[in-house]
């Protein structure tokens, strides 16, 4: 069993909704997945839980954009990211540098 490794590539995300459809398209969410901040912290306490990994890293890319256009909801995702580590102990959530226009 090794650490699972996810790629949240939010290259062209400008708003919330697009948000939430990279989270579906690159964290291999569930078909239950509800698109609203409570759910992608349950999700993302949930991805560690996997039978074929003793952890997981998800790598958030690009996000410099989005930061910037979108304060408010940036501040949110990385709430949101926060409290699904502290849940769950075997998730870690890094932001790649870079891209930053």
């Amino acid at each position: 069993m090794t650490d699972h490794v996810l790629t949240l590539d939010l290259d062209g995300v400008e708003d919330k909704a697009d948000l939430m459809d990279a989270c579906v398209r690159d964290l291999e969410l569930p078909d239950r997945f509800g698109r609203n901040w409570d759910a992608l912290a349950d999700s993302l306490s949930d991805l560690p839980a996997r039978p074929d990994t003793e952890g997981m890293l998800v790598v958030v890319r690009n996000w410099m954009p989005y930061a910037k256009a979108r304060p408010e909801e940036w501040e949110i995702a990385q709430a949101v990211f926060s409290s699904a580590v502290d849940r769950a102990p075997a998730l870690s959530v890094v932001l790649a540098l870079g891209r930053s226009s």
